[in-house]
């Protein structure tokens, strides 16, 4: 008996640990992660920026194709370069909270997740003037208490439902394939224009695979759009239909 229990509470931590971490995830509460499959829109985001030289680098790339993306910044990055951060606000792209110093949520207290979120807004207000109230955990990684304390100052979370893992992959190739093996239509695009570890991450393979994954979906029809565009989009698909 004592052997079942003991299955029963693994089965159940390692389920829970999942609905934490897991990306498309909803048990511990609602995220935006996409428009339904087979939608013909695409949204770019971009992580743990701002990043010296990549983040100007890509939006080079963006502003060839006249693609605006979503960038996920992190606040001390912000404040060591708030020169990046209106670079982007400049583009036209749209920038989110990604914490001051981005630490895994779910093992903070109420007190330092609101901290990180105040912080990290602080200083894009401060580098940028208005934004958006878009808020991506770090990692991904969240609990019920993370998504209410963010609501609870006017974020609204966004999550992912297909990732290039960048942040270690060998080719811009490479970064390609994976995002081409899980999208589907309706995607939110997880890419890194920078790295949590350290500023000056190498990211030359995401600005190349960002330029190739535009080509390849605009060739079959996709259009890119920001967060916020998605979002509308998804508002409006779930209005009732007029009688």
């Amino acid at each position: 008996m004592f052997g079942i229990a003991a299955a029963v509470a693994a089965a159940a931590a390692a389920t829970a640990g999942y609905q934490s971490m897991a990306p498309t995830a909803q048990w511990y509460g609602r995220t935006f992660t996409g428009l339904p499959r087979g939608s013909k829109k695409m949204a770019l985001t971009f992580d743990d920026g701002p990043n010296d030289p990549y983040t100007l680098t890509l939006l080079e790339v963006l502003a060839g194709h006249n693609v605006k993306a979503t960038f996920f910044l992190i606040g001390r990055y912000v404040e060591q370069r708030p020169d990046l951060a209106r670079e982007i606000a400049k583009a036209g792209h749209v920038i989110g909270n990604h914490t001051f110093t981005h630490p895994l949520l779910i093992f903070q207290s109420a007190g330092e997740i609101k901290s990180q979120l105040q912080n990290c807004d602080r200083v894009l207000s401060e580098a940028v003037g208005s934004h958006s109230n878009l808020f991506r955990p770090p990692f991904g990684g969240r609990r019920p208490a993370v998504l209410r304390i963010a609501r609870s100052l006017g974020f609204e979370p966004v999550m992912w439902n297909v990732t290039g893992y960048d942040w270690n992959a060998p080719s811009s190739e490479h970064i390609e394939n994976k995002v081409a093996n899980q999208a589907r239509g309706g995607d939110v695009i997880l890419l890194h224009d920078g790295s949590h570890k350290a500023f000056g991450g190498d990211r030359a393979h995401t600005v190349t695979a960002a330029d190739r994954i535009i080509n390849r979906y605009r060739s079959e029809g996709y259009e890119f759009v920001t967060i916020p565009e998605m979002m509308k989009g998804a508002a409006v698909s779930h209005q009732p239909s007029a009688v």
